[in-house]
């Protein structure tokens, strides 16, 4: 697994693209569904990365609520990369950045 550059000496990893559910929340949305739904549910791409992350950030003082509200906020390039505009990785190194500058002070 690919690791990010670390984000305030948290060491994220850049997992693999969750293809699937990609293609699942787009086609729901495109199909006329609430797009918010997607991040209130343990299906949502920000519970998704919650899991991936989740050993790195809560010893750092995150807690998951606090990171689905930084991935919601972040949801201009989540619609970017259900719909094919941006890459993954691109994608998931924004966010880690925005986490990194939400991490609680030591």
């Amino acid at each position: 697994m690919t690791m990010l550059e670390p984000v305030d000496g948290v060491r994220l990893c850049l997992p693999e693209e969750p293809e699937e559910l990609r293609r699942n929340l787009r086609d729901a949305v495109l199909g006329g569904g609430d797009w918010r739904e997607g991040f209130s549910d343990d299906v949502c791409i920000g519970v998704w990365i919650w899991e991936q992350w989740r050993p790195a950030l809560e010893p750092a003082g995150m807690a998951r609520e606090t990171f689905v509200e930084i991935v919601t906020a972040y949801r201009r390039e989540l619609w970017f990369w259900l719909m094919g505009d941006r890459q993954w990785a691109q994608f998931v190194e924004g966010l880690a950045g925005r986490v990194g500058r939400r991490l609680p002070a030591s």
